[in-house]
């Protein structure tokens, strides 16, 4: 089944290419979204594919790269749309 996953990820997540290995996890598995960063210091991503994939794309983002520290992550659920296609790093407002 696939499934829509919002992230919101605080701690020391910017400046630590938290972006870039979120893209290269997706890209593993087979998740398609965006990652961006906030003004407020924490990462936004959105995920869709797979449930398994998109869960393993959650816990990932609950440890991040070895570089990031995180304090707290908000998943919220969302209705699949496919309208992604590949994953990206987005930057400011896109």
């Amino acid at each position: 089944m696939k499934v829509r996953t919002m992230v919101l990820v605080r701690g020391r997540v910017q400046g630590v290419a938290f972006r870039h290995h979120t893209a290269r996890t997706a890209a593993r598995h087979n998740v398609s979204g965006w990652v961006r960063n906030l003004a407020d210091g924490s990462v936004e991503g959105c995920f869709e594919g797979e449930e398994d994939d998109v869960r393993a794309m959650v816990q990932w983002c609950r440890r991040g790269p070895e570089a990031a520290r995180v304090d707290e992550l908000i998943e919220k659920a969302g209705q699949y749309t496919g309208e992604c296609t590949g994953f990206s790093i987005r930057y400011g407002d896109e």
